[in-house]
């Protein structure tokens, strides 16, 4: 099964399912909805997984908006949520990953935010035991929850997750604050959740940035064991790279590292 293989074709999503007695095919997930993103960063993510997952794997990204997206990424419709209008976003939209049938996709899924660097190897991301694999939150470690900017299941394994936030969305909307506190609880409550090796998802805001006062002439770097560095709040990888934070009094230097990882 060739990596480099593009849209579905007439087989259609379904011909990703791995051959019969064969190992379980590998699926890399992103999705891009809205504008906050563009097709660069899905085509940047894809780059820098390919250089660093070895051996056959499909990269599917779920999107309202193919324009841009190299070829060799299978695009294909985000499953609707049917929420009510005018809620905000929370990263709500992330669950449809968890569908019962997911475009007839089945195996290992390893889901990644399209604003992730990838500095190191994925290839123990499909091989680490476990149920459900996410980031143990940074900010609350004592807390259960998780970052879901990197997350792994099995297609069509959880159907319960969607099932349950679109029966009881109230009651989850007014105890949850986004899509991954509500994810966590769930399935910790069912005894799948369990993390990743703690260096290898680090976050940039965190762990990258030097401390103050030495911030203001130590660039930020790469944390020891770092195998995909997240970006979330202040920054992404543009502003990383230009030396720009969008809070006040938050100096950092230009993170040179990213142009190095974050390319076509």
């Amino acid at each position: 099964m060739s990596h480099d293989a593009g849209s579905a074709g007439p087989a259609g999503p379904a011909a990703f399912a791995a051959p019969a007695g064969s190992a379980p095919a590998r699926h890399i997930l992103c999705m891009k909805w809205g504008t906050k993103y563009g097709p660069e960063y899905v085509n940047r993510l894809y780059a820098m997984v390919r250089r660093h997952l070895s051996g056959d794997f499909r990269f599917v990204c779920l999107t309202d908006d193919s324009t841009g997206i190299r070829s060799e990424v299978q695009c294909l419709p985000i499953p609707a949520l049917d929420l009510p209008p005018g809620i905000p976003e929370r990263g709500w939209t992330k669950l449809a990953t968890f569908s019962k049938d997911l475009h007839g996709l089945r195996g290992t899924a390893l889901f990644l935010d399209v604003d992730v660097v990838i500095t190191g190897s994925l290839d123990d991301f499909f091989t680490q035991p476990g149920e459900f694999l996410i980031i143990h939150d940074y900010k609350r470690p004592w807390r259960v929850t998780g970052n879901s900017s990197v997350y792994r299941f099995e297609l069509g394994a959880h159907p319960d997750v969607l099932e349950h936030f679109r029966t009881h969305f109230p009651e989850i909307r007014a105890q949850f604050r986004n899509e991954q506190a509500y994810l966590s609880d769930f399935l910790h409550r069912q005894g799948k959740l369990q993390y990743w090796p703690a260096a290898w998802c680090p976050s940039f805001k965190y762990h990258g940035i030097p401390p103050w006062p030495t911030n203001y002439w130590r660039p930020p770097f790469v944390p020891a064991g770092a195998r995909i560095v997240i970006f979330h709040g202040e920054c992404n990888p543009p502003d990383a790279l230009a030396g720009r934070r969008n809070r006040r009094f938050r100096f950092i230097r230009p993170a040179t590292w990213v142009a190095e990882h974050w390319r076509e």
